[in-house]
């Protein structure tokens, strides 16, 4: 009969290690990190995954203190933390770093543990979530301290192990870029996050600050102030309104709860990875539901502005657009929702930000959308109030048609299924781009739909040039031919020529889309994107 209690003492040194490594940085670093308005990483883990369902890796990795007979004293853990675990039932790999022990810096990591991280992700095709807090591996002078090390706060594994400097390498980073082309990730920044730790965060599909509370930068106050340019504090250097404005982040949240909360939604909408399909969800919303009211939503006159959101609300299913990068490229609309069900990605223009015209950062954060609907197979519906891209010293100075350039690629690269609603404005090159015109032009327009290569305001001074300047009265002379011309704007002659395939009573828009996104569901296919995801 075998001995059930032969290996007690190895199973008990296990405990003891394990309860080691639950203590973190210790009882002092925790209540610090606590007192700061922080969770700790353990916290995180608890409120972030399903109870219960957290299967950590390399737990007992870390920094071991013995006595003189060899006996374990104590165990100064990894500061990076990381496993499996669900979320809403589906497994993920959860990446977290713990601010605790040397405030995440190198010299506290073992950077095998990172590296696994990101490679069990995309082997395994699982979603990652990282939870930033410090350097996320960065690192801190404190490393060429032989002091310090005999010390012993430098554990063993630490890319700066010893009195040497080293030449830099990102750990894992192979992983992180291939996992763009691969499995979703997101980013939360749950505390100042420098370095390593920023290029991780800004290296996802999806990252969020909590306001307050995260801070990025390449490097620190400390660093900066030190050269002597500037002197700066946390928040006015790497605030989350800065970098939610900028596009360096995408969305800005009050607390950690939210954060958290934000992950969970945005990773309903997508599936493990490129090597499935998004799944559809619940069908609460009648598709064929139809909506009066928007056929008063865009006025008449075209000056004035109206709220596109108000659109995107009523036509996708009640309460599931989830909008991405609200903050920042404001003439630009992104966002995730469903479609009796399916998942869809939004793309939509803002008319209360430069009349929904294209600017460089607007065209940055199209291209990057439309990337991740074809990396994750999922449709597109554009609802369209494109003038073009802005114009004046400012925007050529910005290189806008150089970003454009780019965002126009992307959607002519894009093989997703497209579904294109011309809601008002569509002009020029950058109106263009509401589709790409060599595919089956699966499209739609309100009667309000406005179009051409230049709008009739701003194209009369250039067109008719000659004439004005020989004129008396030029500003009669365009209002002649603006009215002249008015007269064949209507996008019912455009209809006539076959150079617009259907236009629509708005209210009925729900249902039209509805029908393509039920199309679309079988068109689907899974697998790595032809054009790789541009972070």
């Amino acid at each position: 009969m075998p001995d059930e209690m032969e290996w007690d003492p190895e199973l008990a040194e296990l405990r003891a290690r394990e309860e080691m490594a639950e203590r973190m940085g210790g009882e002092e670093k925790v209540a610090r990190q606590h007192d700061r308005g922080k969770l700790d990483i353990r916290q995180r883990i608890q409120k972030l995954l399903d109870p219960g369902s957290f299967h950590e890796i390399g737990k007992i990795a870390g920094s071991a203190t013995y006595d003189s007979d060899g006996e374990l004293v104590d165990l100064a853990p990894s500061n990076f933390v990381f496993g499996r675990g669900r979320i809403a039932s589906r497994p993920v790999v959860l990446a977290g770093d713990d601010f605790t022990v040397r405030g995440g810096a190198a010299d506290a990591s073992i950077v095998a543990k990172q590296i696994a991280a990101e490679q069990m992700a995309r082997e395994l095709r699982l979603p990652i979530v990282r939870l930033i807090d410090g350097t996320g591996g960065g690192g801190s002078v404190k490393t060429l301290d032989t002091k310090a090390e005999e010390k012993g706060t430098n554990i063993d594994g630490a890319i700066g192990r010893g009195a040497r400097t080293y030449v830099p390498l990102n750990p894992a980073w192979d992983h992180v870029v291939a996992n763009l082309a691969t499995v979703p990730t997101v980013a939360l920044c749950l505390g100042p996050v420098a370095g390593l730790g920023a290029a991780r965060a800004v290296s996802s599909h999806y990252s969020v600050m909590v306001k307050g509370l995260s801070q990025l930068f390449v490097a620190g106050p400390p660093v900066v102030n030190a050269l002597g340019g500037e002197q700066v504090d946390k928040e006015s250097l790497g605030s989350s309104r800065l970098h939610t404005r900028n596009g360096a982040v995408d969305d800005e949240v009050a607390s950690e709860d939210e954060a958290f909360e934000r992950t969970r939604q945005f990773l309903s909408y997508l599936p493990s990875s490129v090597h499935e399909l998004p799944e559809r969800g619940p069908a609460t919303d009648d598709p064929d539901r139809t909506d009066r009211s928007l056929v008063g939503v865009v006025p008449r006159d075209r000056r004035k502005v109206y709220k596109m959101r108000t659109v995107i609300e009523s036509v996708v299913d009640a309460g599931s657009f989830f909008e991405i990068g609200k903050g920042w490229g404001r003439s630009a609309i992104c966002g995730l929702a469903r479609l009796d069900g399916w998942p869809v990605a939004v793309l939509s223009n803002d008319p209360y930000h430069y009349g929904g015209g294209w600017t460089a950062d607007a065209a940055d954060k199209v291209t990057r959308f439309v990337d991740l609907a074809e990396t994750f197979h999922l449709p597109v519906v554009h609802l369209v109030d494109n003038p073009g891209f802005v114009i004046g010293s400012e925007a050529e100075k910005a290189a806008t048609i150089r970003h454009g350039a780019r965002t126009l690629a992307a959607i002519h690269q894009a093989t997703v299924p497209w579904c294109t609603v011309i809601i008002r404005k569509v002009f020029g090159v950058a109106g263009a781009g509401h589709t790409a015109g060599n595919r089956f032009l699966y499209r739609y327009a309100w009667p309000s739909g406005d179009w051409g290569s230049l709008p009739v305001e701003g194209g009369v001074a250039a067109a008719y040039r000659s004439e004005l300047e020989a004129s008396d009265d030029p500003r009669a002379l365009i209002a002649e031919i603006t009215e002249r011309l008015n007269s064949v704007r209507s996008p019912f002659r455009t209809a006539e020529a076959y150079l617009v395939e259907e236009i629509i009573d708005p209210g009925d828009t729900r249902p039209l889309l509805c029908e393509f996104a039920n199309l679309a569901a079988p068109l689907r296919t899974a697998g790595p994107a032809g054009a790789p995801y541009r972070p």
